[in-house]
This record gives C-alpha cells, sequence and structure tokens, in this order.
C-alpha cells in the first residue's frame, strides 16, 4: 500500500459551489515518500497540481531511498489539492516536500495554515520527529496518519503513540494513502481535532 499511484481524482467542477463561505488552507507533511502526494491526488476533487520531478543520481546522494527501489519522483515545491467538504466550508491542501534542503518553502507554506496532517510510516517513524518538531516550533496544531504500506510492521496504536512521544489529545489514526474513504477519514480527524481547539479557545 502506501505511496502506489492514486486512482484518477474526481475531476468535475473546476469553480467552487455557490454559496461557499469558508476556505481553510490545510498542510500535508510528512517524511520523503511517505505518501504525501498520492494522498493529495487521493482526496482531491480537481485535478491536482504536482510539481514533481524525476529523481537523479545527483539526489540519490542526499534522498534516503532506503526500501523504496520503486521510487523515481520526488516533489520539488508543492502538491495543491481541493476539497469541499459541504456547501459552506472549503480544504485547501498543500503537500510539502519531505526532504530538509526544501525546510525554507516548508516555513513559507505553514503561513496561513490551519493545522497540519503528518503522514507516518511505521517502517520509519523515527523519520517523522523532524517534521513534527518544525510544527510544534511553528505553533501549528497537527494530527497524524499512519500511512499503510505492505510491507510495514504493524503496531498498535498505543504503541506509536509512545513511540512518538505524542500528546494524548493528539489524533492519531491510521489510512491507506491511495484509498479516497481512508484518506478522508484521516483529514476529517485533523479538521474535527482543529474545531475542538477552535472551541476552547473561544472559552477561554
Amino acid at each position: 500500500m502506501g505511496s502506489a499511484p492514486a486512482s484518477e481524482p474526481a475531476t468535475g467542477e473546476v469553480h467552487l459551489r455557490p454559496g461557499v463561505q469558508t476556505a481553510v488552507k490545510l498542510l500535508v507533511v510528512g517524511h520523503f515518500a511517505v505518501g504525501k502526494t498520492t494522498f493529495v491526488g487521493a482526496l482531491s476533487e480537481i485535478r491536482p497540481l504536482r510539481t514533481e520531478e524525476v529523481m537523479t543520481e545527483a539526489g540519490a546522494i542526499v534522498d534516503d531511498l532506503a526500501g523504496m527501489t520503486d521510487k523515481t519522483t520526488t516533489t520539488v515545491a508543492l502538491d495543491f489539492g481541493r476539497l469541499t467538504l459541504n456547501d459552506r466550508l472549503v480544504l485547501y491542501l498543500f503537500g510539502t516536500p519531505g526532504q530538509q534542503r526544501f525546510a525554507p518553502l516548508w516555513h513559507d507554506m505553514t503561513r496561513g495554515a490551519l493545522g497540519a496532517l503528518v503522514l507516518a510510516d511505521t517502517r520509519r517513524l523515527g523519520h517523522s520527529f523532524e517534521v513534527m518538531g518544525v510544527l510544534e516550533e511553528l505553533g501549528l496544531p497537527y494530527a497524524v496518519a499512519l500511512n499503510q504500506f505492505d510491507d510495514a510492521p504493524a503496531h498498535e496504536l498505543d504503541e506509536v503513540r509512545d513511540a512518538l512521544d505524542l500528546l494524548p489529545e493528539t489524533p492519531l489514526v491510521r489510512c491507506d494513502a491511495r484509498d479516497r474513504v481512508s484518506s478522508t477519514r484521516a483529514l476529517i480527524s485533523l479538521v474535527e481535532y482543529l474545531l475542538t481547539r477552535i472551541g476552547h479557545l473561544e472559552h477561554t
């Protein structure tokens, strides 16, 4: 599972529905080759904007390709998709590049974002700490979704939560980035969490 090519996304109306009142910017983040491009492509109701380039020998020197023999392209700027949740709310999804050398772009993309969904891989959980560290440094709330690769070890969510040292309130779910329903559920876990945080802030 995981980062295999996604099925063709819905490509219906390009323009927003009449009556949409709120647009929310969300980031889809994670380390290199965790499935961010696939995730955005599976969810977007428009043809997603992708900035993928073929990986070169020069890039292989700095990008960890261990266990990813079929990885041939990489995001060099961003992935962009759109998902209308209802008649009033639309989500703009920005997928970030995973390599450290794109960190300055990463910081720019967080501006105006309400929150982030961190995609994680149980084969390389340690790679997620740097990603979560940046979000915490910027004060951007996040949820974590385990992208279920076929050869990834299966761990109980409580074990993963402890390994990632997540706060009790931080959502942690499983997903298949290729599957629209599964990816939607992961994104909803983030949206519900953000709404809860907003509700707490309004009552303090």
